[in-house]
């Protein structure tokens, strides 16, 4: 059966179903976009689908196989579209290719019922880290889109790079969104390529992301991490810092450099998501919030450098509610106490989770000892730059975003989950679908389908054949197997963790949410 998701119910019927050469996909109107999306993707000339949407959940679906056609009908236009993602993986392989030999298909007759568990099933990719072009950005959405996730959380600045543009600020573009050198390998070993990096969207290049993730019922949440990871951004306009007049950073990890928070920082901050909500239509925009240290605050005189943050972050708050927007940030903006209605993506352990939805936030969790796909896969020293605890295959199919000690209540404000791929050390899409895949159809198995039915052993049989899907669609997985000779980076050393180690570390760090 497929890998994702796992159907709530399959039942056998008798016959098979001979997809007619030259036959028609049918669709009501309001399918009219899900029908011309599936035409594009099914090999030509194979028809006898029926589209619908009938009275049923809307998130639920039920894809009909008999041998007078196919019907997929769903609780709405996105219940339909991922019934008929269900079709595409039960079709042979090479019908995933743009090009292949003709041959007849048979499908065995059946019923599948489905539904997902979570609203928010995400991915968070980096490209502030390295740049990925517009056309492998619309490639990992279709990966996405064909593994039923709905989210992608789009992290577009950070310390190492700004990656679009904004009206009124082109040094953002000419400045910010290159850097002279990159890191190679984990930060403890200073070690430096030499060789420039950068890159940048325009206003269109977004417009086309948003449109291409929106065709397929995946929504694009912006990232502009602030008033920390903003290094890029001083450094084209160090007015906004507190002093700082150096260049974009090269090396990894967290830059002391942030903004200044004064009457000018703060409204180059509204101009740049007031920009951002004219491009996404997002409910939620995400501000970062995350590891902002304060030394420069505390250095200038400003009087509580720890509630600096909290203030910040009430008024962008403010500032997107009065477009109709909601803020969506790391963990760290509980510590201060969250804006009302701010959505929280819990990273730092499974125990910022527990403390959001307990204090009523609603959650996003992406705990990194489950979720981090940067984080290495096995302890193989062919492995490239192995960093982070140990995240295996298995590891990532266990991952459980709802603490089981919450209650009901607090249960229900944990809307999702999503895995994290932070790209430090993935400097092309080759790289991204290395760490990614087939970590990221776990993840996304765990967060559609509920917990007493998902079973490793059973998603491993059925993974098997899902690589032979993503052979036909080009990705360049981890083998099972473990990695080739060519996968390892040897040039560019990692910094593996204990989980011992790290749990310890999350302990200290997650203090702020326990004042």
């Amino acid at each position: 059966m497929t890998v994702i998701p796992r159907p709530v119910s399959v039942t056998p019927l008798p016959g098979v179903c001979t997809p007619p050469s030259g036959g028609t996909i049918t669709a009501e109107p309001s399918l009219d976009g899900v029908a011309a999306w599936l035409r594009g993707e099914l090999p030509a000339g194979i028809g006898g689908v029926s589209l619908r949407v009938e009275a049923r959940a809307p998130c639920s679906y039920a894809l009909s196989i008999a041998p007078d056609g196919i019907d997929i009908a769903g609780g709405s236009p996105e219940a339909v579209f991922h019934g008929a993602q269900t079709l595409r993986q039960l079709l042979p392989p090479w019908t995933l290719r743009r090009s292949f030999p003709a041959s007849s298909i048979e499908l065995p007759a059946a019923r599948i019922v489905d539904e997902p568990r979570f609203a928010w099933r995400g991915v968070m990719l980096d490209v502030a880290r390295h740049f990925m072009p517009v056309p492998d950005v619309l490639r990992f959405i279709d990966l996405a889109a064909f593994h039923k996730l709905n989210v992608l959380h789009l992290h577009l600045t950070d310390d190492q790079g700004w990656r679009f543009e904004v009206p009124g600020w082109p040094r953002l573009t000419s400045v910010a969104a290159w850097r002279s050198s990159s890191m190679l390998g984990a930060r403890v070993h200073e070690k430096q390529d030499g060789r420039p990096h950068g890159g940048f969207y325009t206003s269109d290049d977004l417009r086309e992301i948003v449109a291409h993730a929106a065709a397929r019922f995946i929504t694009v949440v912006p990232e502009i991490d602030m008033p920390g990871h903003m290094q890029a951004a001083i450094a084209a306009y160090p007015r906004l810092g507190n002093g700082f007049a150096g260049g974009v950073r090269t090396g990894w990890g967290i830059s002391k450099h942030v903004l200044n928070v004064g009457p000018e920082a703060l409204d180059f901050c509204r101009a740049v998501l007031d920009h951002v909500c004219d491009l996404f239509p997002s409910t939620y925009v995400g501000i970062g919030g995350d590891e902002c240290p304060t030394d420069e605050w505390a250095a200038s005189g400003i009087a509580a450098p720890l509630e600096v943050q909290s203030r910040f972050t009430a008024r962008m708050a403010e500032h997107l509610a009065a477009r109709d927007r909601r803020v969506f940030g790391w963990d760290e903006i509980v510590g201060g106490g969250a804006p009302s209605g701010a959505l929280v993506a819990a990273w730092r352990g499974v125990e910022p989770t527990r403390i959001a939805a307990r204090a009523g936030h609603d959650v996003v969790a992406c705990p990194d000892i489950a979720a981090y796909l940067d984080y290495r896969q096995s302890e193989d020293p062919g492995e490239p730059t192995p960093v982070g605890t140990l995240l295996t295959l298995a590891d990532a199919y266990a991952f459980e975003p709802v603490p089981s000690d919450l209650t009901a209540i607090e249960a229900s404000h944990v809307v999702g989950g999503q895995a994290n791929i932070w790209t430090e050390h993935m400097e092309s899409a080759r790289r991204v679908d290395y760490m990614a895949f087939p970590r990221l159809c776990a993840i996304a198995e765990a967060l559609w389908s509920p917990v007493a039915d998902r079973d490793f052993a059973d998603f491993s049989a059925r993974l098997e054949p899902h690589l032979s899907r993503l052979d036909a669609l080009g990705v360049n997985y981890r083998p099972l197997s473990g990695p080739r000779p060519w996968d390892a980076r040897p040039d560019a050393p990692g910094y593996p963790r204990t989980l011992a180690d790290r749990l310890a570390q999350l302990h200290e760090m997650t203090a702020d949410l326990r004042r």
